[in-house]
């Protein structure tokens, strides 16, 4: 009890940043329409629900599968199967807001730590992907925490925190296998070792300790081996990573091109004023020579430049495990800022406010109002608003689907076979008896022999599909957003095929 008055106003403050958290991550989270990750990802968790003998199907297509199974009990308590998906990834940004709170605070100060949270609390970057069924939420989560135990390991050489550091590295690498590169940072921590005041065998017992949280982690990964698609793990990540040996005479390849389009998504989904904050607290970090401030920039810092080396598939999302390091240095930042310009410290505060929240919160109004017209960078407004990757009215196809089924069985066609058609679909008809086909962007002749005996409809993208199509009677057609270029908007149309 006296610990609670002793910080009741830091814990209020904390209590307004989660609140506004909430406030900014679950209201219309399923406005934007669904990725077609996001319904591999919910399908995959609903089958592992249904048969416990695939509970390690991801493992099929190279994904580790915790995000999976921690989403499989949440769809005990919501019906829908693409709120429950994205509510799992809420939960995981609120963790992450903690990691970012605790840590500012371990690293630098109480004042770092607040302006850190409210950072994560209102930057785009964070609440778009807080928003969405994706893993890197939770990887991301982990990753922040990590960081924290390591910096406390190597300040305390305590077994019980190496233990822990231990499970969330093992956690890192079970929701996504680039988190297997916590792993090799987890040394980097060592800056925070006091050489000083430590002989050889303190030195030793930290290097001891770094091996049981690394052991743990690993013994936790070939857990997956219980799954019968072990293998592919490795030979899919292949298809996303160059090797070293094939970048040899192009080192600035892929390097440059993902330079650029750090170039174009950092303005538009940080905001100036935070990557100004941002540079300005990674000045102080060097300049001072702060050394946890040099292992929370490395441990953001490095990842970012391997992704930029190696990865042949470059998206934003891919970069989140990194922002929260960013932002809490951009917090240090303004710490710093704070003093010179104004010294009387609420006016200050105030000022930085005002400066800092318009251009953040303005998006976020877009996010949670009208998502389509939020100013995103091209390639991802394309990805999860306009292209084949986005899904439209899969919630309300479903429904019409449920009701032509009373009267007689009914078998539904899809252009595709894996990804947003039909697996964004097939999320909202998982307890219903309708028959779902794969196919190309032409109507099968499975589809056609169905037509004969059955209540048959076919779903797909209007670009993909109109022309391709015959003998059938267009029923609804959901348009996707406006391409900000001179393209055709398409649309996802629901067709009745006719025998």
């Amino acid at each position: 009890m006296k610990l609670l008055v002793k910080h009741k106003v830091e814990l209020f403050i904390l209590l307004i940043l989660i609140a506004c958290y909430f406030i900014l991550r679950l209201p219309n989270l399923t406005l934007q329409p669904i990725f077609a990750d996001e319904a591999i990802y919910i399908r995959w968790a609903q089958v592992m629900r249904a048969e416990p003998t695939l509970r390690f199907i991801s493992m099929q297509d190279g994904k580790t599968p915790l995000f999976m199974w921690t989403m499989m009990p949440i769809f005990k308590i919501f019906e829908d199967p693409l709120f429950a998906g994205r509510v799992l990834s809420v939960t995981s940004g609120f963790f992450s807001l903690l990691g970012v709170y605790f840590l500012s605070k371990k690293i630098f100060n109480k004042q770092t730590a607040f302006w850190a949270a409210l950072l994560y609390v209102i930057t785009p970057y964070t609440v778009f992907f807080d928003r969405m069924a994706l893993v890197d939420s939770m990887l991301s989560a982990f990753g922040i925490w990590i960081i924290y135990f390591a910096i406390w390991l190597s300040k305390t050489l305590r077994l019980d925190i190496a233990m822990i550091l231990g499970y969330l590295l093992g956690g890192a690498v079970l929701t996504k296998t680039s988190g297997m590169v916590n792993f090799l940072l987890v040394p980097v921590s060592i800056l925070g070792f006091n050489f000083e005041k430590s002989k050889r065998k303190p030195f030793l017992k930290l290097a001891l300790l770094w091996g049981v949280a690394i052991g743990i982690g690993l013994i936790m990964y070939n857990l997956l081996r219980l799954g019968p698609e072990f293998h592919q793990l490795s030979s899919r990540n292949q298809d996303y990573v160059f090797s070293p040996l094939e970048l040899i005479g192009r080192p600035l390849d892929p390097f440059l091109p993902h330079f650029q389009d750090i170039f174009d998504w950092f303005p538009k989904l940080l905001t100036w004023p935070i990557l100004f904050c941002g540079a300005v607290g990674l000045f102080y970090v060097l300049t001072n020579f702060h050394k946890l401030g040099l292992v929370l920039f490395l441990w953001g810092f490095i990842p970012l430049i391997l992704d930029m080396v190696f990865l042949k598939t470059f998206t934003a999302r891919y970069l989140l495990p990194t922002i929260p390091t960013l932002l809490i240095i951009s917090a240090y930042g303004i710490y710093h800022i704070l003093p010179r310009f104004v010294s009387h410290r609420p006016l200050s505060f105030v000022l930085m406010l005002l400066v800092v929240l318009p251009l953040p919160l303005y998006f976020n109004y877009l996010l949670l109002t009208n998502p389509q017209k939020a100013p995103l960078p091209s390639e991802e407004r394309s990805g999860y608003f306009e292209a084949w990757t986005a899904g439209y009215g899969f919630s309300e196809i479903s429904q019409f689907l449920k009701e032509q089924k009373k009267a007689g069985k009914v078998v539904v066609g899809t252009e595709g076979f894996f990804g947003t058609l039909p697996d964004g679909l097939r999320i909202y008809l998982d307890k219903d008896d309708i028959a779902i086909i794969g196919s190309h962007a032409t109507i099968s002749a499975q589809i056609r022999n169905a037509a004969k005996d059955n209540l048959t409809f076919f779903v797909g993208n209007k670009s993909r599909v109109s022309g391709s199509v015959n003998n059938v009677v267009l029923l609804k057609e959901y348009p996707k957003a406006k391409p900000l270029e001179k393209l055709d908007q398409d649309a996802i149309v629901l067709y009745k095929v006719l025998p």
